[in-house]
Parts: C-alpha cells; sequence; structure tokens
C-alpha cells in the first residue's frame, strides 16, 4: 500500500513546475495552461461519493488495481497528445481514476489493520504520499528540462505500471477477505448524517477554502519563476517540493506541537503562517528565497489540515469511509476552482491583491477552526 501511495503521489503535482513549457509547446497563455491542474482536481472531488459506494460493492482492493490501469492509459494518453484539448481529456481522466486510488487506500487501511495499529499504519502511509509529493516536482521539474513535458507523462504511466504491478502481487489473498456486501439503500441515509453534524460545515468549508487559497497557487509558480527570469522547470520543481518537506517536518514535530500548543493554537497558527507566507510572495522573492517560503507554507498547512482531518473522521463513525471521501472531495473541489480563481485575480487585479486576500482568508479559516473544533472528539491526533 505504500508504494501504491508513493508512486501514485509522485505525480498528482508533476504537471505544475512545466505550466509554462506547455504554454509556448500549445501556443497557449500560462493561466490556460494552467488549468490542467483543474482538469484533474476537480472530477477528482466530484466523483469521491461515487468511487467510495464502489468501493464497497466491488471491492476495494479491486477497484483501485482496475483505476491504476486506466491511469496508465490515461498518462500515455497525454505523453501523445496533439492538441491542448487531448492533453485536458488524459487529465480529466486521471483525475477520476486516482480518486480511487489514494483515498481508499486509507479505508483498507481501516479494514486491514487492528485498531490498536492503525495509526501506525496511516501514518507510514501519510508518510509514503509526503515523500512521493516531495520528490514528484522536482522529478517532474528535472525531466520537463531534460527531454519535455511529454517525457513527464512517459514517467507516470511508468510509475503506474510498477504500481499496478505492486497491486496484482501484494492484494492476493486480500480482495476475497474484503465485505463487498451493501445496502444501496443506506447510502444516501450515510451522507445525510454527516451533513446534518454541525461541524461538517466547518471541517468541509475550511478544506474547500484551503484548496482554493493554497493548492490553486500552484500551478502559476513556474509562470511567476519565468516572469522573474527563472525559466528551468526543475526550479520550479524544487520551490513546490519544499511544501512537501513542509508537510514531513509536521509530521516529525506534530507530537511535541500538539503536546505544547493543543489543537486550538495549533490550527490557528498554522492559518497564520499561511497567511505571511502567501502575502510574501507579491515581494517576488528570488527562487532560493521561495523554496524556504514554500517549506514553512507546507508546514502550516498540515498543522491546520492534519486536525481537520481527525474531526473529519469523527463527524459520523458508523459512516466513516463516506465522510472521508467528502473531506477529500470538498478538498480537490477547492484545488479545482483555485486556479481559476488565481487566474481571475491575476489578470484583473494582479499578484499583490490575489495573495493578500487568499493568505487573509486562509488566516480567517485558521480562527474560525480553531474556535469552534476544539473539545468536540476524544481522540487526539498524533
Amino acid at each position: 500500500m505504500a508504494l501504491i501511495t508513493f508512486a501514485t503521489s509522485l505525480f498528482v503535482r508533476a504537471v505544475d513546475p512545466v505550466i509554462a513549457k506547455i504554454a509556448t509547446d500549445f501556443a497557449l497563455d500560462t493561466g490556460t495552461a494552467a488549468l490542467l491542474s483543474t482538469a484533474f482536481a476537480l472530477p477528482y472531488a466530484l466523483t469521491q461519493p461515487l468511487l467510495g459506494a464502489m468501493a464497497d460493492i466491488l471491492g476495494k482492493t479491486r477497484l483501485m488495481t482496475v483505476c491504476l490501469v486506466v491511469l496508465t492509459a490515461a498518462a500515455l494518453l497525454g505523453a501523445g497528445a496533439g492538441s491542448f484539448s487531448v492533453l485536458i481529456a488524459s487529465r480529466v481522466v486521471s483525475g477520476i481514476v486516482a480518486g480511487g486510488i489514494f483515498p481508499i487506500s486509507f479505508a483498507i487501511a481501516g479494514d486491514l489493520v487492528p485498531l490498536s495499529e492503525r495509526q501506525v499504519a496511516i501514518s507510514r502511509l501519510l508518510a509514503a504520499a509526503m515523500f512521493g509529493n516531495l520528490l514528484g516536482s522536482p522529478g517532474a521539474g528535472i525531466v520537463g528540462d531534460l527531454i519535455g513535458w511529454r517525457g513527464i507523462f512517459v514517467m507516470i504511466a511508468c510509475l503506474a505500471s510498477v504500481a499496478f504491478c505492486a497491486a496484482v502481487f501484494g492484494f492476493r489473498g486480500v480482495a476475497s477477505a474484503e465485505h463487498r456486501t451493501v445496502d444501496l439503500a443506506t447510502i444516501p441515509a450515510s451522507y445525510r448524517a454527516i451533513l446534518q453534524n454541525p461541524l461538517a460545515k466547518i471541517c468541509y468549508g475550511a478544506v474547500l477554502v484551503e484548496g482554493i487559497c493554497v493548492f490553486g497557487l500552484f500551478p502559476f509558480v513556474s509562470p511567476l519563476l519565468q516572469a522573474n527570469g527563472e525559466p528551468r522547470a526543475a526550479v520550479a520543481g524544487l520551490v513546490i517540493a519544499g511544501f512537501g518537506l513542509g508537510g514531513v517536518c509536521y509530521a516529525l514535530a506534530v507530537s511535541r506541537l500538539l503536546a505544547w500548543w493543543g489543537e486550538g493554537r495549533l490550527m490557528a497558527t498554522g492559518g497564520c503562517l499561511m497567511c505571511l507566507v502567501l502575502m510574501t510572495m507579491a515581494l517576488r522573492p528570488p527562487w532560493q528565497m521561495l523554496i524556504v517560503h514554500f517549506t514553512v507554507l507546507g508546514f502550516g498547512f498540515y498543522m491546520l489540515h492534519g486536525v481537520i482531518q481527525i474531526y473529519a473522521s469523527e463527524l459520523a463513525p458508523a459512516a466513516r469511509g463516506s465522510a472521508m471521501a467528502l473531506h477529500s472531495g470538498f478538498f480537490f473541489l477547492g484545488s479545482a476552482v483555485g486556479p481559476v480563481l488565481y487566474r481571475f485575480g491575476l489578470v484583473h487585479a494582479g499578484l499583490t491583491v490575489s495573495v493578500v486576500v487568499a493568505g487573509v482568508s486562509i488566516a480567517i479559516v485558521g480562527f474560525i477552526c480553531a474556535g469552534n473544533l476544539r473539545g468536540h472528539h476524544s481522540q487526539r491526533p498524533m
């Protein structure tokens, strides 16, 4: 599971460092090319409730294996795309099937690992995902500089093939042990129960804004660096990789931070850190400093997001899988809308106004979460 999570997380943000190169090849403005991020994130978000139900009906490991096959085919389609519309289509398909891999992995861990050991298993999956995000952006940037952006899609196809082989061998005997019996009539009732929880609007609204304000900026890192005289995709990849490094640092420090500050102060501080970093983007710092900034951005993001994730898992314990599917869906919906809003803001208001609005918004979210989520569950995130 960790190998599959690592391999698929490598290319979640793999296209971002080469947005400027794709725009040049297809004679597009960078704002249009940045919609490739939306093309991946929006279908990912919208199909989460459906994929969650399909995983219960068809079997989680079976669904994940099929999704890896389709992901490989979609990546090859992108590598050979002769037009931007075909490239967009490949990203749409990739977004749909990626939603049947990463979120489902946590559900599988919940099914197979005893409660006393589950935190360790989930932590390993999260660590694999963080390292995948950490290495994916610079790796894609290097490939993009050496052989072009099409090479990144070939790399994605190869990694997905490796993950498929791991699934075929690693899941032998696991699928037969899954419980696939499900009452379809209970699915709408489960979602209603989740949304009736008064904390649902806080959790889901918060991750929606996180996706817009933070992840919506990522596709514009390469164009902004290029405007500052730095065209290398590898550099853009290093900057974005700083975000993953911040997440790794958070994972190492979370236990002590919770002991020192508690959940409320952790969320408020995370929102403030993200606000500060986003606002400093208006100063157009050199790329070396941007790596530091994105590391702090990643650290602050996980300070807030990590706690919200625990509360989301407790919104409806009897329908935890569906609750987490909605959590992922709202987050990726924000990630899909974010590039569109940033594009509008950069064109009509400029960089300074765009990042200041985003920074203030995420700080407000941090304080709202700190004031409303504290003490509403008995299990503390570790």
